[in-house]
């Protein structure tokens, strides 16, 4: 294997799809691939700022490979795909036959880092199978590479939820992803694109009544420890008032041109959700096991009660939190968040509340129901 500070060189083929990020196909051995490239795991700085998109190794799905590696007979088609930084140099092979129209023969040079230095790669998809290669018996059994140049974290990312898409990612590391990144997406995923952002900021954000209470891939461990909401079940909430048009957040979004009016999407949310931990607040903070407030099945129903309430909220801040307290009190007296048993729903114990679609429905419409019932009963 070469010494730090030389030059890692590959019989490479280039592919020239866009001028700026060639592909290149090649192989590279295990030991070497983590001698040139990095794992970029998703985290996130003093400042909140997201930094990069690698969730957490698999143990045991590591180890599995290693076994397979280990075994007499191996077979490993499974390609790497890495993101190469700009310092790498391709050198196009002499003679007429080196280009067929579509892809040149040459020499890939990558340059080693220092013992301290930066490596000029990043594994985009295939970092359990590259550790597991590297903790195997034949760290020196090639496989093949493929690669792009990329210096922007941001391509890096799309590409990285584009090679994952159709497989089991972690849903909250896909949404957490997708605010970082600025190129066309499929439908489905940037659908998801926006609530996510909006998720981002409620957990960021001083101002909000969920600040560092969700759960997100980022986070540290500890930092997961004190989240008490899963990201996905706000986002579910988000999507259904954003995506239909009888959600209070619907007309804050131009359909016709993407534009969305995020100051008022959060000043509306941290009004409505500030005035909930203001009438509930045995029941806010609390893990979904302590209280079904916090349980995606009651984010999920009081998201649904939210767009009944907020179309006639027409101020914000103190006064506006004040206002939907005025409405929540209709409701509290029938909701059983941390004890006892839910009398409209066929006395269901407040523990036995499950995140399922039927139970989304029954208290949803429970407390839909009770609202406006009480609402008539006012005028």
């Amino acid at each position: 294997m070469p010494e730090p500070n030389e030059v890692l060189r590959r019989r490479a083929i280039r592919i020239d799809q866009d001028p700026e990020h060639p592909l290149y196909i090649f192989s590279l051995t295990g030991a070497e691939l983590l001698q040139i490239a990095d794992i970029s795991r998703i985290s996130r700085d003093n400042n909140g700022r997201l930094l990069g998109y690698q969730r957490a190794e698999v143990r045991r799905h590591i180890q599995e490979i290693t076994d397979y590696l280990n075994s007499d007979h191996v077979v490993f088609p499974n390609s790497i795909i890495i993101a190469l930084d700009s310092t790498v140099r391709f050198v196009r092979s002499r003679g007429p036959e080196t280009d067929d129209g579509c892809a040149i023969a040459g020499t890939l040079e990558i340059p080693l880092p220092s013992k301290d230095g930066p490596k000029p790669a990043w594994i985009v998809d295939g970092q359990q199978r590259a550790m597991a290669l590297s903790r195997s018996k034949r760290p020196d059994l090639p496989v093949p590479v493929n690669a792009f140049v990329a210096d922007e974290i941001s391509l890096q990312r799309d590409q990285f939820l584009r090679v994952n898409n159709s497989r089991p990612l972690p849903r909250g590391l896909i949404t957490e992803l997708l605010p970082e990144v600025s190129t066309n997406l499929p439908p489905r995923m940037a659908a998801r694109r926006i609530p996510s952002a909006i998720c981002d900021w409620l957990n960021q954000d001083e101002k909000s009544p969920f600040y560092r209470l969700i759960r997100r891939p980022s986070q540290s461990k500890a930092e997961q420890a004190k989240a008490v909401i899963t990201d996905t079940s706000l986002i579910k909430v988000l999507e259904e008032s954003l995506g239909t048009p009888n959600g209070c957040l619907y007309p804050f979004r131009n359909v016709a041109t993407g534009e969305t009016d995020f100051e008022a999407i959060t000043q509306l949310l941290v009004t409505y959700w500030t005035a909930v931990k203001k009438t509930f607040p045995d029941a806010w903070a609390k893990t979904p096991e302590k209280s079904r407030l916090m349980h995606g099945t009651g984010l999920r129903a009081m998201g649904r009660l939210m767009d009944k309430i907020m179309p006639a909220i027409t101020v914000r801040g103190p006064k506006g939190v004040s206002a939907v307290q005025r409405d929540l009190e209709l409701i509290a007296p029938l909701c059983r968040w941390t004890a006892g048993q839910w009398d409209a729903m066929g006395d269901l114990k407040w523990n036995e509340i499950q995140n399922v679609p039927r139970h989304v429905q029954m208290l949803s419409w429970v407390l839909i129901h009770s609202y406006l019932k009480a609402k008539e009963e006012e005028r």
